[in-house]
């Protein structure tokens, strides 16, 4: 584990703006402001866990402490091992929820061995010369592939096709997922290159 500390909790929050960090181990005893009143600081600006971890163990700094946004209290002193465990059971769980929610905002689903590919949990009925199209352009998601790449690394498209034909099967895949979402464009043109498959709406 790495540890970055911060004695003032003004200097906290603006590392907590500067950096990514998986968890804050809150004192509640600071210079300048109360501990109390830094959580909701922190809610304001993220949703990572915290710990407090303070040698004021009184009930009503726990309660205050956990209404506010604290994910648990530790009342000091206490063992370092128990700490270490703790942190881990709360990034343990944080993180599978992470995985679970990156998992439910897939929107596009490949099933190579059938040949099928799902959007927002709808099956695209796509030609086979479709189907290479958007696998490629779903392998290379939020980045541009050109029409180049799109027509000569497809296995049902002719080599002697010109490159125009890929923007009419681009055309038709992009009716096809227009049936079940018309309100977003997923597959945009890059002027001078190709095409970008995004899920950032």
């Amino acid at each position: 584990m790495e540890v970055i500390g911060a004695e003032d909790p003004y200097i906290g929050l603006s590392l907590l703006t500067q950096h990514t960090f998986d968890l804050i181990i809150l004192d509640l005893t600071l210079p300048g402001m109360d501990g109390l009143e830094v959580i909701p600081k922190i809610r304001d600006i993220s949703n990572i866990p915290i710990i407090i971890s303070s040698a004021r163990d009184d009930i009503t700094d726990k309660v205050i402490g956990m209404e506010r946004g604290a994910d648990d209290y530790m009342p000091k002193p206490y063992d370092p091992r128990e700490l270490v465990t703790r942190i881990k059971t709360i990034l343990r769980r944080t993180h599978n929820i992470e995985e679970k929610k990156e998992k439910k905002e897939e929107l596009f689903i490949i099933d190579s061995k059938a040949r099928e590919i799902r959007f927002k949990g709808h099956s695209l009925e796509l030609t086979a010369a479709e189907f290479d199209i958007l696998h490629m352009l779903i392998q290379h998601k939020n980045g541009s592939v050109s029409r180049e790449q799109l027509l000569y690394e497809s296995e049902h498209i002719d080599d002697d096709s010109s490159i125009k034909n890929i923007d009419v099967i681009i055309s038709r895949i992009r009716q096809k997922i227009a049936k079940i979402d018309s309100n977003n464009i997923y597959i945009k043109p890059i002027r001078g290159i190709g095409y970008l498959l995004t899920d950032r709406i």
